[in-house]
């Protein structure tokens, strides 16, 4: 993805105007448009494909978070213990 100046931040007058453009560009491009209202940056698109792979990039680093905090609190189990659990699981 790379950004490019002259044609990914777009004022809301020619995003009006030119949506169906846009979401060509965008589909094609895989880049985000800055969309400005007088003159200050005000919202951003996104393709879909580009925003989900953003929503499972969060998801994860969540999920790191998580982890590193049951780490720092000392929540932790041994490899015998998780698959001692999962070989129950498994028989139930």
């Amino acid at each position: 993805m790379q950004f490019d100046i002259a044609h990914d931040i777009k004022p809301v007058s020619y995003v009006k105007s030119h949506t169906a453009d846009m979401l060509k560009y965008l589909a094609e491009k895989q880049s985000p448009i800055i969309i400005t209202q007088n003159g200050e940056a005000k919202a951003v698109m996104l393709d879909v494909e580009s925003y989900q792979e953003m929503q499972n990039t969060m998801a994860m680093m969540k999920l790191i978070r998580i982890s590193e905090k049951d780490i720092q609190e000392g929540n932790l189990k041994s490899t015998e213990e998780v698959f001692s659990a999962l070989r129950e699981e498994l028989q139930k």
